[in-house]
C-alpha cells in the first residue's frame, strides 16, 4: 500500500483531534460538575445526533448502517475513556491510549498473518516502548484503574477501527453505531446513578 501526501495529512489531523479530545475531556471532568457517565452519555447521544442529521441531509448513500458489535466496541471506548480521565493527566491518558490503539490494531494485523512495513514495526515498538515506559513503577507512574480503564479504551476503540474498516460507507456506519451505543449509555448512567451530576459548563 502506497502512503501518499493525503493519507499523512490525514493522519496528523486524526492525531491532532485524539489529543485536543483528550485534553478537553480531562478539562471537562476536572473542572466541572459533571460526572463520567453522564460524560459518555452526552458525548455518544451529541454524536449519534450530528452524525443522523449528516447522513440525512446527505444525498444519496445507503441510509444508517452499523451494528451492534461495533456499537458495543464504541460504548466500551467511550465508558471506558471517561472514567479514565477522572484520575489520569490529559498527557499520560492519551499516550496509554494512543499506544493501546496501536498495539491493537498492528496485533491484529500480525495475528492474521500480515506482513509489517518498516514504519509499521517502528511504530510497534515505540507503542509497546511507552506503555512499558507508562506503566513502570515509580514516582510517575499513572494510578492503576485509570491506566487499566484507558489501555481499556485504547484496545475497544482498535477493535472498533478495525471493525469499521469493513464498511463501505463509513459516515452511515458510524451514524449507526453512535445511534445503537448513545441508548446503552442510558443504561450505563443508572449503573452510576448515585454519583450523577451534570452542569452547563460540562455539557459544553
Amino acid at each position: 500500500m502506497v502512503v501518499t501526501s493525503r493519507t499523512w495529512v490525514l493522519t496528523l489531523i486524526t492525531m491532532m483531534a485524539f489529543s485536543a479530545n483528550s485534553l478537553l475531556c480531562r478539562e471537562a471532568l476536572r473542572h466541572t460538575g459533571i460526572d463520567a457517565a453522564s460524560f459518555t452519555l452526552v458525548r455518544l447521544a451529541s454524536g449519534a445526533a450530528v452524525l443522523a442529521l449528516l447522513v440525512r441531509l446527505r444525498q444519496g448513500g445507503n441510509g444508517i448502517g452499523g451494528n451492534w458489535p461495533s456499537a458495543l466496541a464504541l460504548l466500551a471506548y467511550a465508558g471506558a475513556f471517561s472514567f479514565a480521565y477522572v484520575s489520569l493527566p490529559a498527557g499520560t491518558g492519551a499516550l496509554l491510549l494512543f499506544g493501546a490503539v496501536q498495539v491493537t490494531m498492528i496485533g491484529r494485523a500480525l495475528a492474521a498473518g500480515e506482513r509489517l512495513r518498516s514504519p509499521q514495526v517502528a511504530g510497534l515498538i515505540l507503542a509497546l516502548a511507552g506503555l512499558v515506559v507508562l506503566l513502570a513503577p515509580g514516582i510517575s507512574a499513572p494510578p492503576l484503574l485509570g491506566a487499566g480503564l484507558m489501555i481499556a479504551a485504547g484496545i475497544a476503540w482498535g477493535i472498533y477501527s478495525l471493525r469499521g474498516r469493513r464498511e463501505s460507507d463509513a459516515l452511515a456506519a458510524n451514524a449507526g453505531n453512535f445511534l445503537r451505543a448513545a441508548p446503552l449509555a442510558v443504561l450505563l448512567c443508572l449503573g452510576f446513578v448515585d454519583g450523577l451530576g451534570v452542569d452547563g459548563m460540562g455539557l459544553v
